[in-house]
C-alpha cells in the first residue's frame, strides 16, 4: 500500500492540473501495473515498474525509437527512473482485441502493417539487443522447462529428447538465416490500441534486433484471436507487397517469405506454451491456461506442412493424453 501512495503523490506532483479520479487500468504478464489518471484537463496512464524487477529505460528509448520512426507509442511526460515511475498519454481502453471483428479487421490489419514496416523501415543494429541463437534458444527452452516438465509432469525420453534437439536446431537455422529489423517481440490484439493514428502502439520494452516474420506471426497467429487462413494469408500478403515497396530486405519469391513465417511461427508457439505454463505455475496467473489450445492449433498445423517437422508433430501427438489429463484438448 505504501508504494501506491507514493505513486500517487508522484502523480499529483506532475499533472498539468489537480487529480480527479486514479484507478487501475490494467496489469500485464510482468511486475508492470498501470493506473488511469483522470483530471480536468485530460486522462493519464502512470506506470508502476519495481525498479527491483523492471528496468525503466529500455521502455523510454523503444517508445522514443519507435516514435521517431512514424508508429505511435505513448508521449513520456513525466519520468521518474529511481521509484519505477512514468506518466504517459492516454491511448484510451479500446484494444485491437476489443475491436476487431469481420467488418473492421481488414482495416485494422492494414493500418497495423503499415505501422510495423515504419519501424523496420528505421531498422539499425547496435540500437536494439540481438534476437540472437542464445536469446532463441533460452525461449525455446520455456518448453520442456515450464510446458512438458512443470505443466504435464513429462520428462522426455532419450528419444524425444533426441527429436527436440534436432527439431530445435531446425527451427534456429531458419530463424537466424532470415534478414533482421526490429522486433516489437509482442505485436498482437492485447498491445495494439484503436487510436488516430492508428494503431496506439503498447508494451514494447523487449524489442530486440532480429528475424524480420517475428512480429507478423505475432498479429497473425495470435494467441488471443484466431482466423481463417485465407485471411490470413491475404494480410501477409498485402504486408509482404508493402513491405517490398518500402524496400525492405524481403524475399523476391511470397512462398519463401511464408515459409519464413510458418517456422517463425513454430519457434514463437513453442516459446508461448512454456511462457503461458510459467505464468500459471510460477505466478498464479491461470487465465493464460484458456488460450494454450490455440497456441497448441498454430503449432500442430504448421508442423502437418512440413517434413523436417514430423518427428515434433508425432511428439506432440505422444502428448496428447496428458494434455487431456490437464484439463482441455486441442
Amino acid at each position: 500500500m505504501e508504494r501506491i501512495e507514493r505513486l500517487r503523490q508522484w502523480t499529483e506532483s506532475v499533472l498539468p492540473a489537480p487529480l480527479v479520479d486514479f484507478a487501475v487500468a490494467s496489469a500485464d504478464a510482468s511486475f508492470r501495473r498501470y493506473f488511469r489518471a483522470r483530471t480536468a484537463a485530460g486522462s493519464f496512464i502512470v506506470m508502476d515498474a519495481p525498479p527491483s524487477h523492471e528496468d525503466c529505460r529500455p521502455y523510454l528509448h523503444i517508445a522514443r525509437l519507435f516514435r521517431a520512426a512514424g508508429a505511435n507509442t505513448p508521449e513520456i511526460l513525466a519520468e521518474n527512473l529511481a521509484e519505477g515511475f512514468l506518466l504517459l498519454s492516454d491511448f484510451g481502453n479500446t484494444t485491437y482485441l476489443a475491436a476487431l471483428n469481420d467488418e473492421t479487421a481488414d482495416r485494422l490489419y492494414l493500418d497495423a502493417n503499415a505501422a510495423l514496416i515504419k519501424i523496420q523501415a528505421a531498422s539499425r543494429p547496435g540500437e536494439l539487443p540481438d534476437y540472437d541463437e542464445a536469446l532463441l534458444t533460452r525461449e525455446l527452452q520455456l518448453f520442456p522447462e515450464w510446458y512438458l516438465a512443470r505443466h504435464l509432469k513429462i520428462a522426455p525420453s532419450a528419444e524425444q529428447q533426441a527429436v527436440l534437439a534436432s527439431t530445435f536446431r531446425a527451427i534456429l537455422d531458419n530463424n537466424l538465416a532470415q534478414p533482421r529489423v526490429y522486433v516489437h517481440r509482442d505485436w498482437h490484439s492485447r498491445n495494439l490500441m484503436v487510436t488516430e493514428p492508428n494503431p496506439g502502439v503498447l508494451d514494447f520494452q523487449d524489442a530486440v534486433y532480429g528475424p524480420i516474420t517475428y512480429d507478423l506471426v505475432s498479429i497473425y497467429k495470435d494467441a488471443y484471436i484466431k482466423w481463417e487462413e485465407e485471411r490470413v494469408l491475404d494480410w501477409t500478403i498485402r504486408y509482404w507487397q508493402a513491405a517490398r515497396k518500402a524496400g525492405l530486405p524481403v524475399p523476391g519469391d511470397f512462398a519463401d517469405f511464408y515459409r519464413d513465417f510458418e517456422w517463425m511461427g513454430v519457434q514463437r508457439h513453442i516459446k508461448v506454451l512454456g511462457i503461458f505454463a510459467r505464468l500459471y505455475h510460477r505466478d498464479g496467473k491461470e487465465g493464460y491456461l484458456k488460450d494454450m489450445p490455440l497456441v497448441m492449433h498454430y503449432l500442430r498445423k504448421t508442423c502437418e506442412r512440413y517434413n523436417a517437422l514430423a518427428p515434433f508433430l508425432r511428439f506432440l501427438d505422444e502428448l496428447e493424453g496428458r494434455q487431456a489429463e490437464v484439463g482441455y484438448t486441442f
